[in-house]
């Protein structure tokens, strides 16, 4: 799978798809010449916003792909689902916050390894996450 090889989506319905769209992030992110320290930080925070889906929507999608961001090109993980919404974004992008029953690092840790991450959410309407890694020059 080459760098111009389109957009992987991986639909998330159960814990183990977790698995395979961490693994389409990492196998991407190897592909574009990212350290392994980045590979690795991708593959976590694509692992944070799918439990993300499994935990509180229950079913969604995680697309991975290569875009323009910013007038850079970058590795851009969007993940969607219909599940109830985010009612307080900002709350929910800070340290220790959490709705949930989990240990993940969720969307703060998610941010800090990315190089930048937007949430989009509102009760009733679903959460969009969009993150992501300015591709290594010369890649």
């Amino acid at each position: 799978m080459g760098a111009d090889a389109g957009e992987v989506v991986v639909d998330i319905h159960h814990p183990d798809d977790i698995v395979a769209a961490r693994t389409a992030g990492h196998r991407l992110a190897l592909d574009l010449g990212f350290s392994l320290t980045d590979v690795t930080m991708v593959a976590t925070a694509i692992s944070e916003i799918a439990r993300n889906i499994t935990s509180y929507a229950g079913r969604g999608a995680v697309r991975v792909t290569v875009a323009d961001r910013e007038g850079r090109k970058a590795l851009v993980v969007r993940a969607e689902d219909d599940g109830p919404g985010i009612a307080d974004v900002g709350r929910a992008m800070e340290d220790g916050y959490s709705t949930g029953r989990g240990l993940g690092m969720g969307l703060p840790g998610a941010r800090r390894l990315m190089d930048r991450l937007v949430v989009d959410s509102a009760p009733g309407r679903g959460t969009v996450v969009e993150m992501w890694k300015w591709v290594p020059p010369g890649a």
